[in-house]
């Protein structure tokens, strides 16, 4: 009987936009496989699959770093040993093949010590995880040129057992909103699960999504988008040949081809039959256009929370001379109109790149079209949105920006530090720490827990401020995300 792996390998591929590097780049790769499980079930085929990966990305010119059934400690010491081995303008990839676990729009990678949890206990998966966004945001740190994140993980909750209520999650991962030159490939669609082999008489050690896209990251000459196309109609041929339906999803947006094997123009392959990364609804009147053959210009999406609702600000890399979107798998496209100026690089009016969704807007697929120059319609692109994980994003982002007004000191009655800003955006905020006359924030603040219909408002019986002993010279501030990652610790003087 055909075994169905209970996990999704998703394909996250980062590209940080900079300049070539004045010397030859190294190709530096972390590769993990976690099968031993203690606490959750074991899996199978995890360290095989890192172990073809690592042997592929050898091949390719990589510098290959190994590790099997870690532990949390023993998977930070490994990504500290990855941080220090890559320098600015490398290029860098991690993959990790094991279970993986969504909370709350945020993906976690889970190490094999990671305990049992049930209800309610989601901070104790938080704390003996690695969030997946922070692994991406430590290699952008370090200035590679390009960073590209790999990630088998699992679609069932790993922390389901009979006769208890599981830990609340999906088990599977969220889609990673991308930033600019982010490529992301899921090796199953939208709540199918990924097979582990063809059948009981298959015996290829790894899974189907692992050895269809492991020999086309080989195939000389193939850009990233293509290895994804060609590794989505292998896969969907073979889950097919077992009646299974199995079609890896991909998302682009990385600008310009990068090609890991070979270089530009060495592929000698046919071309392979389009297959679409999610289905898509009829279009309406205004898209029954014919779609342009060119390298497609993915949109990439920022989300903010205000008062009314949410505003979505889209950008693309090329020119654009119109912009339609719908919510959902059905449905007409609508078109976001036009700003009263003229691009100039094209010498038209200038599309609208917001459009605005309500408050009460529930996690979905937003479908975003544009026009080219020509005036042809490009097919629909998928964007996810999860409003929790936005909601903490942007907020996050605010308060990165805006350190300076963390803490503000005034003298009323004695002297006070006021931290209003920080239960303003407290929504991106897990814990938030402060330290009086030194540099270890070694005191809690208690901030009120989010509230995502009203997320800025500051409750009435919320008292923003401390009392601090006249002498205080300097007030130190280290905040905790939702995501795990911690920030650098501000001081602030008098």
């Amino acid at each position: 009987m055909t075994r169905i792996l209970s996990g999704v390998a998703v394909l996250a591929f980062a590209f940080v936009a900079a300049l070539p590097p004045a010397f030859a780049e190294k190709r530096v790769a972390l590769v993990i496989g976690n099968d031993s499980y203690q606490s959750i079930p074991a899996l199978q085929k995890a360290a095989n699959d890192a172990r073809k990966m690592g042997d592929t990305l050898k091949s390719l010119g990589f510098s290959v770093q190994y590790g099997t059934n870690l532990s949390r400690r023993a998977m930070s010491e490994a990504l500290l040993a990855f941080d220090r081995a890559v320098d600015a303008g490398d290029t860098a990839l991690f993959f990790f093949a094991g279970h993986g676990f969504e909370i709350q729009g945020e993906n976690y990678l889970l190490p094999v010590d990671v305990p049992a949890a049930t209800d309610g206990q989601e901070e104790l998966v938080r704390d003996a995880a690695f969030a997946a966004q922070r692994i991406t945001d430590r290699l952008q740190a370090r200035g590679v040129r390009t960073a590209i994140l790999v990630l088998d993980a699992c679609r069932n909750n790993p922390f389901e057992r009979r006769g208890t209520r599981a830990v609340r999650g999906t088990g599977g991962l969220a889609a990673m909103t991308p930033s600019e030159g982010v490529f992301i490939v899921f090796s199953a669609g939208a709540k199918q699960t990924a097979l582990d082999r063809l059948g009981d008489d298959d015996a290829n050690p790894n899974s189907v999504f692992t050895r269809a896209f492991a020999e086309q990251l080989a195939t000389p000459g193939l850009t990233l988008v293509q290895v994804a196309k060609r590794t989505q109609s292998g896969v969907k041929q073979m889950a097919a040949r077992v009646r299974h339906d199995q079609t890896p999803a991909y998302y682009d947006q990385v600008v310009g081809d990068v090609v890991l094997s070979g270089k530009l123009g060495d592929a000698k392959v046919e071309p392979l039959p389009q297959i679409a990364a999610l289905p898509v609804a009829p279009l309406g009147r205004a898209e029954r256009r014919e779609s342009s053959t060119e390298p497609v210009n993915g949109p990439i999406a920022n989300f903010m929370r205000h008062n009314s609702g949410w505003s979505v600000t889209l950008s693309f890399a090329d020119p654009v001379t119109a912009i339609s979107w719908r919510l959902g798998e059905s449905g007409n496209f609508k078109e976001t109109g036009f700003l009263d100026t003229l691009d100039p690089r094209t010498r038209k009016r200038m599309p609208n790149p917001s459009l605005q969704l309500d408050a009460d807007t529930p996690a979905t697929t937003i479908y975003v079209r544009y026009a080219d120059l020509r005036g042809d319609w490009a097919q629909p692109f998928p964007i996810r949105f999860e409003p929790g994980a936005a909601l903490a994003r942007g907020q996050r982002q605010t308060l990165e920006m805006s350190s300076g007004s963390w803490l503000q000191f005034r003298e009323f009655n004695g002297l006070l530090v006021y931290y209003t800003h920080l239960v303003s955006y407290r929504c991106a905020i897990r814990e938030a720490r402060i330290g009086i006359d030194t540099t270890v924030p070694d005191k809690k603040l208690t901030l009120p827990p989010c509230d995502a219909k009203d997320p800025a408002a500051i409750p009435r019986d919320v008292q923003p401020y401390l009392k601090l002993p006249p002498a205080t010279k300097t007030v130190s501030v280290e905040l905790t995300y939702t995501d795990g990652s911690i920030s650098e610790t501000k001081t602030y003087r008098r």
